[in-house]
């Protein structure tokens, strides 16, 4: 069957680490509707004919979210209707906070055949990339990918993260660079006297991709001298610092 709508996870950047599929829809497609993380290595694989639409939002700016996400809801059905293939470009993989659960629901709306193809997150490809078992036997059984987007986590959420923490569960979390401290702080204290260490990731698989290692008691003081660009994942766990340290 022939979607006339793909969304399509670009994964954390690096255009090697797309999958075949996702290669083969970009490469295919008359309109392309992408994110602001989606690398300029990955966007250079569109054809030269095919309509390339900015619909991303970065850090601090002003737009209203939702006006913004129905403006990227509109513009999938106009395409799809005119007859055109058209393909929404997300980072990451679509649905680990990529808001395409939202697009999903608006298509079926609108009665427009759609297919979504998985990308790489960069969570786990932080991991692999950095050599830090998210899993790991005898260390670490279960991985929770979480967000730091607020810090505003009640007590119940953080007794149940530090919990994890302290009973093998890795925690990869996103979008949480600019809320990090009162994170961190609430899980130190939180955590007790079991230590847990933090590698935060800066632009994974990126060309500048760097890294950073610490306790979470020190982190905040690596961070600060770092100057980490965004975007950052961080790697929380007993054991998430790389192999061999």
């Amino acid at each position: 069957m022939i979607y006339p709508v793909q969304i399509v996870g670009a994964g954390p950047g690096a255009a090697d680490l797309l999958t075949v599929r996702a290669v083969r829809c970009i490469q295919e497609a008359d309109v392309i509707l992408h994110d602001n993380l989606v690398s300029a290595e990955i966007l250079q694989l569109c054809r030269p004919e095919a309509e390339k639409i900015y619909t991303g939002k970065k850090y601090g700016d002003a737009t209203d979210p939702m006006a913004r996400q129905h403006h990227i809801h509109e513009l999938m059905v106009l395409h799809a209707r005119a007859g055109k293939k058209v393909v929404r470009l997300k980072s990451g993989d679509p649905f680990i906070y990529g808001r395409a659960a939202e697009e999903v629901r608006y298509l079926q709306q609108q009665h427009i055949p759609y297919a979504v193809v998985p990308g790489l997150t960069a969570g786990i490809a932080a991991g692999s990339l950095c050599q830090i078992p998210l899993t790991e036997r005898n260390y670490s059984n279960a991985v929770l990918l979480c967000t730091g987007h607020t810090a505003n986590y009640d007590t119940a959420q953080l007794d149940a993260l530090a919990n994890m923490l302290r009973t093998g569960t890795t925690l990869v979390m996103y979008m949480g660079l600019s809320n990090l401290s009162g994170v961190v702080e609430k899980l130190r204290i939180a955590a007790g006297t079991d230590t847990s260490y933090v590698t935060a990731v800066s632009k994974v698989s990126g060309p500048g991709q760097r890294a950073i290692t610490a306790t979470l008691e020190e982190i905040g003081d690596r961070l600060a001298e770092a100057a980490l660009p965004m975007p950052v994942v961080f790697i929380i766990g007993k054991h998430a610092y790389e192999v061999g340290v």
